[in-house]
Protein backbone atom coordinates (compact mmCIF):
# COMPACT_ATOMS: atom_id res chain seq x y z
CA UNK A 1 0.00 0.00 0.00
CA UNK A 2 1.79 3.38 -1.00
CA UNK A 3 0.14 6.83 0.24
CA UNK A 4 -0.33 9.47 -2.04
CA UNK A 5 -0.66 13.01 -0.80
CA UNK A 6 -2.54 15.44 -3.31
CA UNK A 7 -2.05 19.05 -3.50
CA UNK A 8 -5.05 19.83 -5.81
CA UNK A 9 -8.63 18.91 -4.38
CA UNK A 10 -9.15 15.71 -6.95
CA UNK A 11 -6.84 14.16 -9.61
CA UNK A 12 -8.11 12.40 -12.58
CA UNK A 13 -7.89 8.60 -12.64
CA UNK A 14 -6.01 8.16 -15.61
CA UNK A 15 -3.37 11.09 -14.55
CA UNK A 16 -3.20 9.25 -11.08
CA UNK A 17 -2.19 6.31 -13.03
CA UNK A 18 0.26 7.44 -15.17
CA UNK A 19 2.02 9.16 -12.70
CA UNK A 20 2.24 6.19 -9.45
CA UNK A 21 2.62 3.66 -11.93
CA UNK A 22 4.67 5.08 -14.60
CA UNK A 23 2.89 4.01 -17.47
CA UNK A 24 1.30 5.99 -20.41
CA UNK A 25 -1.98 7.80 -21.24
CA UNK A 26 -2.74 4.61 -23.64
CA UNK A 27 -1.83 1.64 -20.99
CA UNK A 28 -4.35 3.43 -18.24
CA UNK A 29 -6.54 3.71 -20.51
CA UNK A 30 -6.43 0.46 -22.20
CA UNK A 31 -6.55 -1.02 -18.31
CA UNK A 32 -9.14 1.59 -16.78
CA UNK A 33 -11.44 0.18 -19.97
CA UNK A 34 -10.83 -3.32 -19.85
CA UNK A 35 -12.21 -2.92 -15.84
CA UNK A 36 -8.59 -3.71 -13.92
CA UNK A 37 -8.96 -0.62 -11.74
CA UNK A 38 -10.99 -0.42 -8.64
CA UNK A 39 -11.51 2.55 -6.44
CA UNK A 40 -12.86 2.37 -2.97
CA UNK A 41 -13.67 -1.47 -4.00
CA UNK A 42 -15.66 -0.64 -7.27
CA UNK A 43 -14.15 -1.57 -10.89
CA UNK A 44 -13.73 1.83 -12.26
CA UNK A 45 -14.30 1.69 -16.41
CA UNK A 46 -14.01 5.84 -16.60
CA UNK A 47 -10.74 7.36 -17.25
CA UNK A 48 -11.92 10.60 -16.28
CA UNK A 49 -13.20 9.90 -13.11
CA UNK A 50 -11.90 12.41 -9.97
CA UNK A 51 -10.43 10.85 -7.25
CA UNK A 52 -10.41 12.48 -3.74
CA UNK A 53 -8.56 12.83 -0.45
CA UNK A 54 -10.22 9.44 1.50
CA UNK A 55 -10.57 6.95 -1.87
CA UNK A 56 -7.81 4.08 -2.32
CA UNK A 57 -7.15 2.92 -5.82
CA UNK A 58 -5.87 -0.67 -7.06
CA UNK A 59 -4.32 -1.20 -10.20
CA UNK A 60 -1.82 -3.72 -11.30
CA UNK A 61 -1.51 -5.67 -7.85
CA UNK A 62 -0.83 -2.03 -6.52
CA UNK A 63 -2.96 -0.07 -3.79
CA UNK A 64 -2.52 3.48 -3.83
CA UNK A 65 -4.28 6.07 -0.54
CA UNK A 66 -4.96 8.88 -1.53
CA UNK A 67 -4.46 11.78 1.52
Amino acid sequence: MTNITLEEEFIKLDSLLKITLGITGGMAKNIIQDGEVRVDGEVETRRGKKIYKGSTVEALGEVFVIE
